[in-house]
């Protein structure tokens, strides 16, 4: 899964950055722009579910998914509850869920979330309130706090060099920004992460690959 950047673009256009990323292996992308006003994201969202094959979720806005016909939403700890979105939203709608800690891991394990998102695995400048990394190690103990069924995909400061790691504690999936939106090569960037991290294991509804 793909996450999108603003500021990592650097004026590029946001869906000939995705399609790029697809065509190197990606299969997923959250929509991540932190600051834009719905309207805008909207737009943005329309235009990547018009273009890319793959599903593309929100970050945050479960509105703005569900206007723009997207797979789903990703929510935080401080989001709305999924107890109480799940009966609000389509069959099938894609509800992800971040995770970064026992305590939030204890919290959340009842709700009805179709994956958890476990992070940060290692440093990233991408996320300013993303915690103290986990690890490789601690994030495995975290996802053996998922419910059973529940797909665990990893999150933070992930590389070619770390994403086969992830994938032999257990990682159903890794979700990237700066390794693949940082680089001059999307394509060649989702290739390499593609292949370090090696054959899906399952993923979220309707993302059934890494």
């Amino acid at each position: 899964m793909v996450l999108t950047d603003a500021a990592l673009l650097k004026g590029r256009d946001v869906v000939d950055v995705c399609r790029r990323a697809v065509a190197g292996g990606a299969t997923a992308l959250q929509l991540r722009h932190k600051g834009a006003m719905p309207h805008e994201l909207a737009a943005l969202a329309r235009a990547l579910v018009a273009a890319l094959p793959v599903p593309v979720l929100v970050n945050d806005r479960v509105d703005v998914a569900l206007a723009a016909g997207a797979a789903g939403a990703h929510l935080g700890q401080e989001d709305p509850p999924l107890t109480a979105l799940r009966p609000q939203v389509p069959a099938g709608f894609v509800l992800g869920l971040s995770v970064g800690s026992r305590a939030e891991a204890d919290r959340v394990r009842d709700w009805p979330a179709d994956y958890w998102s476990v992070g940060p695995c290692y440093a990233t400048t991408h996320k300013a309130d993303a915690g103290t990394p986990l690890g490789t190690l601690g994030f495995a103990a975290l996802a053996r706090l998922a419910p059973a069924g529940v797909p665990v995909i990893a999150i933070g400061g992930i590389t070619a060099a770390t994403a086969g790691a992830l994938a032999k504690v257990g990682a159903a999936g890794i979700a990237v920004i700066g390794a693949v939106l940082g680089a001059s090569d999307p394509e060649s960037a989702a290739r390499a992460l593609r292949s370090a991290f090696g054959a899906p294991r399952g993923s979220p509804p309707g993302a059934r690959r890494t």
